[in-house]
């Protein structure tokens, strides 16, 4: 039975409080503000040679407070200020649509490796919350929690091993795992 651990070929990240500020239900481009250093880090992992992917909920489409085609308009900006993702993907559905695709369920993030060519265990998504890497983890993918103000501690202590201050340092550990560095992610699958 190999032991071989899976290559990284790709990063997802979380949109809003990742990558972007968080503005509830937000369908205004002129809105997006990026975060410090998600430029540089999405910039970093395509540096590196690692494709690229937003996955992201956006149930406020599910709830009528915005049309699929403000969230296309604010990916487009936020894609813009990021220097290009390679793959936008978001769950339109309502909290209690019971989906297969919002997070923590593992369809965005399966969508998304699909959509890039690799399979999901060649994969680390990024994010902020607890659902973004238990997606991770339900898709057979690696996670990394980038805790920000709106995190809840007890999910920074459950996913301690698998925590980075920020995003670019986020993707400095996948970057160093793709390199056959220190695994990123580890302890989270």
């Amino acid at each position: 039975m190999s032991t071989r651990r899976p290559r990284v070929r790709a990063v997802l990240f979380d949109r809003d409080g990742t990558l972007v500020a968080d503005v509830p239900y937000n369908g205004d481009p002129d809105r997006v503000r990026l975060l410090p250093g998600a430029a540089r880090a999405v910039g970093l992992a395509r540096r590196a040679g690692l494709a690229t992917a937003v996955v992201s909920n956006q149930s406020g489409i599910g709830r009528g407070l915005l049309t699929d085609e403000q969230v296309r308009r604010v990916n487009a900006r936020a894609d813009e200020l990021l220097g290009g993702v390679d793959v936008w993907a978001f769950c339109p559905h309502a909290p209690d649509a019971g989906c297969a695709c919002r997070k923590p369920r593992p369809g965005l993030v399966l969508a998304a490796a699909r959509r890039l060519g690799v399979a999901p265990a060649d994969c680390v998504v990024v994010g902020d919350i607890a659902a973004d890497v238990l997606a991770a983890r339900a898709a057979g993918a690696r996670g990394l929690l980038v805790p920000n103000a709106a995190t809840a501690p007890a999910e920074v202590k459950r996913f301690a091993d698998a925590c980075a201050p920020d995003v670019l340092d986020a993707v400095r550990q996948v970057v160093d795992s793709a390199r056959g560095g220190v695994p990123a992610g580890r302890g989270a699958r």
